[in-house]
């Protein structure tokens, strides 16, 4: 749920990097922050990333992002991700709770699929214990990795993981090289923007 300070008209919105281990939602989060343009007046936020030997990011990787306002509330977005392996699923739900927007970060090789499907059915679940419906999230897809040998289609990757009645968008993307990685963060936070202007800012 983003937080409102009235006090200071800021508006607060969290984001969620979700996906299996090493699909490259850290990644997605460095590439943003070493590139994203500030103005020389604003401070770019610090990234704060921990790590395990077996997974790259064992909590979470935090940084504000300062858009547009609303309805004179100046909008702070605030990047995390989740680590990727199962044994941390608890961790997961803690990351999730309060989320605003999803990314959902797939890694587009064959052999990722079957972790692909059952971290998006864990996200499900996690958002249902939390009383939360993925159907009332903002939420995109990236299929990353595509500049990596045995791709599947994105075809194939729409119909095993957006196949919906209502296709959230999706993009390709090589977090790595940078490329898709401003395009998945323009549309979610642009979907973020609309449904709070939509909603209106309340109290």
């Amino acid at each position: 749920m983003a937080i409102i300070n009235q006090a200071t008209k800021e508006l607060q919105v969290k984001i969620v990097y979700y996906g299996p281990a090493k699909s490259g939602k850290t990644t997605n989060l460095e590439q943003v922050h070493s590139n994203v343009q500030v103005p020389a007046s604003t401070a770019k936020g610090k990234m704060t990333s921990l790590a395990t030997s077996s997974d790259r990011t064992l909590f979470f990787d935090f940084f504000p992002l300062e858009a547009v306002a609303i309805k004179g509330f100046k909008t702070k977005f605030a990047l995390f991700t989740v680590p990727g392996q199962v044994i941390y699923n608890a961790t997961r739900q803690i990351v999730l709770r309060g989320v605003d927007g999803i990314v959902f970060v797939a890694d587009s090789q064959y052999d990722k699929m079957e972790e692909n499907i059952e971290t998006f059915k864990h996200l499900e679940d996690n958002l249902k214990t939390l009383n939360l419906n993925l159907n009332d999230i903002p939420y995109v897809m990236q299929y990353n990795k595509r500049d990596m040998p045995e791709v599947a289609p994105v075809e194939y990757l729409d119909f095993v993981l957006n196949n919906r009645e209502v296709q959230v968008p999706s993009f390709e993307a090589s977090a790595a090289k940078c490329e898709g990685v401003f395009e998945t963060l323009n549309m979610i936070t642009r979907m973020l923007l609309h449904k709070f202007l939509n909603d209106g800012v309340r109290k």
